[in-house]
């Protein structure tokens, strides 16, 4: 019998049309969806799949029903996963990891060990679990394997990159965002949020899941971590859905610094982040949503 790393390789060796292509990046779960091919499902949160050099990453499982549904509709076969990478705890990011396993079996997840922390969003008086709905052990029933680490995981010429260093001033953690400690709620310092970083002949590729730690922040890390320097492209979650027009500007700013080549916004960066971006970087911004495919020869 084979085990189930063994019977990935095989579909693998038979699937050769990939073989001429370093890397392609998949969004598989997104807010958006475009409308090729037909059915594609559009879903609050984010999932992408990162193909480079042989392996098949998933990033994020999306928030439920989309990753598998857009997958099987875009021709992948999450059967050939090597691993799933966990960018944070929250429901968007995290809710369709059950179904996503139900597909892998047994299969390796990178996250950071406080993604199961209790997090919840509060507004008022109110407050509201947005955390992963699932526990430990019922995700270990159906196949998972965690492999916990804070600080960076390198799987050849990709980098996990762990908890991300904040040094830039003028980006803030949403103080809207809690965590519970000992039975009472504290503003969640995201430790737990972390991007994949991929090394190319371009420079490095950066894929966020939400940068609640900032978007500068994380690429500023990525680069400290991986030795690179030169910034070839960023795509996945901003969060400057609730940014201020001077953070906005300043995030603008920093980007042109790098002379970035693609910036693929999705998810949670809202939409006047989003006009901005477009409009300053003109064919080098696009709208990351499912369907969207990235290749580099």
């Amino acid at each position: 019998m084979y085990s189930h790393a063994g019977k990935r390789r095989i579909r693998r060796f038979c699937k050769r049309a990939f073989w001429n292509v370093i890397m392609r990046i998949t969004t598989l779960s997104e807010n958006t969806a475009g409308n090729r091919p037909k059915g594609l499902l559009a879903e609050y949160g984010l999932s992408i799949l990162l193909e480079t050099n042989g392996r098949k990453i998933l990033f994020d499982t999306g928030q439920k029903l989309s990753t598998v549904h857009n997958a099987a509709l875009l021709g992948i076969d999450l059967r050939d996963l090597d691993g799933i990478v966990l960018s944070h705890g929250h429901f968007d990011h995290t809710g369709g990891l059950r179904s996503v396993l139900e597909e892998t079996g047994e299969i390796e997840i990178i996250a950071h060990p406080d993604i199961f922390q209790k997090k919840y969003a509060k507004s008022g008086n109110s407050k509201t679990y947005i955390g992963i709905p699932y526990t430990k052990e019922e995700l270990e029933e159906v196949g998972a394997k965690f492999r916990f680490s804070k600080g960076p995981t390198y799987i050849g010429d990709i980098t996990v990159t762990g908890e991300v260093e904040r040094k830039i001033s003028f980006e803030r953690i949403d103080k809207s965002l809690y965590v519970e400690v000992d039975g009472e709620l504290k503003n969640d310092e995201l430790l737990d949020d972390q991007a994949l970083v991929i090394k190319t002949d371009k420079g490095l590729f950066v894929i966020l899941g939400c940068a609640h730690r900032g978007m500068i922040n994380t690429i500023e890390y990525a680069k400290k971590i991986t030795g690179g320097d030169e910034i070839f492209g960023v795509i996945g979650g901003a969060h400057l859905v609730a940014a201020d027009k001077i953070q906005i500007e300043e995030t603008v700013k920093a980007l042109k610094v790098y002379k970035i080549l693609k910036i693929g916004i999705s998810h949670c960066t809202g939409p006047k982040a989003s006009a901005r971006l477009a409009d300053k970087f003109g064919n080098r911004f696009f709208y990351n949503n499912v369907g969207s495919v990235i290749e580099l020869k």
